[in-house]
């Protein structure tokens, strides 16, 4: 017997209902439920991109993209829509054939070697297509038959998890229960290389959590995780990495680790200048605005430090400053994406004055 490797997003797939081949779907080799992961050398970088592009005419969705995600990480990917984030995660599954450029996916070439890509990757599209006509349950049994790395119990069991009917049509689902089948349908598939787009979308913040921790599962196994969400806190709280994307640029890729070690100070003073200690180069920056005070008297400087490295060694300045209302907290994501959103290179300078 022949299978088929199936695509969530295919928009024909959702009428058919059936696994019959596509131009996503190339038959595979017989004993599907092989161990395929004897295909994979350890110790490598599963995803590489160099200087992937991908043009239409007049119009760049994706520019010179240059990538590595190495084996058991979660990479994050981040950008408004429009970014290029889609284009890239297509072009690395096959289904896009990139302009220029190249990548490697769990050692295989995309557009030479799609059906050996796309049996280690299991992918939850943002757009994921299921039958119509078919029961949650029967859609369960239907993708675990297809893929080699299918699994019914387990899927059986994330849906249930998930607090999903299994008995209902997926026709009369609403978009959020649509969502955690389809996720059902991917989170069971235990494959090296785990790719989400939007994968909390239209759902309650109960079964968000059950999904994140799913992918920190995932992870714990050794598994990778390519995670795209416009929402910054699943990305801070799940992944080790995460790479920004600007008008189909890469514009910024930063470490979790590097983004916990800045932080924010917030203070006032009256008639104190504060400014940068010596040698600390570009690790501290000072901004600073100056207002009147109440009596319209004196002139008070509300100030905003940004601090990189590790905070324990900035509390002695920091002290010696004598700022009023003052306040640490964590520089966030959120400040970094505004940051690269907006075209700003340096995104500890910020605005300075």
């Amino acid at each position: 017997m022949k299978y088929s490797f199936f695509s969530l997003h295919d928009p024909n797939f959702a009428e058919r209902g059936e696994a019959t081949a596509h131009e996503d779907g190339i038959a595979a080799e017989e004993n599907p439920k092989a161990d395929l992961n004897s295909e994979i050398s350890k110790d490598y970088m599963v995803v590489t991109t160099h200087n992937l592009t991908k043009r239409y005419a007049g119009f760049s969705a994706l520019s010179d993209c240059c990538l590595n995600v190495a084996e058991g990480e979660i990479f994050g990917l981040l950008g408004p829509n429009g970014a290029g984030k889609t284009t890239l995660i297509r072009s690395l599954l096959g289904y896009l054939t990139p302009t220029s450029g190249g990548s490697t996916v769990c050692g295989f070439d995309p557009q030479l070697e799609g059906v050996s890509v796309r049996k280690q990757v299991a992918y939850l599209p943002g757009d994921a297509r299921l039958p119509r006509h078919m029961r949650g349950s029967s859609v369960l049994r239907f993708f675990s038959e297809m893929h080699p790395f299918g699994d019914l119990e387990r899927s059986r069991m994330i849906a249930d998890q998930l607090e999903l009917n299994q008995k209902r049509h997926v026709a009369f689902m609403s978009t959020g229960m649509r969502q955690k089948l389809a996720l059902a349908v991917v989170l069971s598939l235990k494959t090296p290389l785990l790719i989400l787009d939007e994968p909390t979308a239209n759902l309650d913040p109960t079964i968000r959590a059950i999904v994140l921790d799913f992918v920190l599962e995932a992870k714990r196994a050794g598994r990778t995780v390519i995670f795209s969400s416009h929402v910054l806190s699943e990305i801070e709280q799940t992944c080790d990495r995460v790479a920004f994307l600007r008008q189909g640029q890469l514009a910024l890729e930063l470490s979790m680790g590097d983004l916990h070690q800045r932080h924010r100070v917030w203070g006032s003073a009256l008639d104190n200048d504060v400014s940068a200690p010596e040698n600390a180069g570009e690790r501290v920056v000072v901004h600073r605005e100056t207002t009147m005070s109440k009596s319209d008297a004196e002139n008070s400087t509300s100030y905003r430090i940004d601090l990189a490295g590790d905070l324990a060694d900035w509390l002695p300045w920091l002290q010696g400053l004598s700022l009023e209302q003052m306040r640490i907290e964590p520089l966030g994501l959120r400040a970094v994406y505004d940051s690269v959103h907006f075209g700003n290179e340096n995104w500890m300078e910020g605005t300075k004055e």
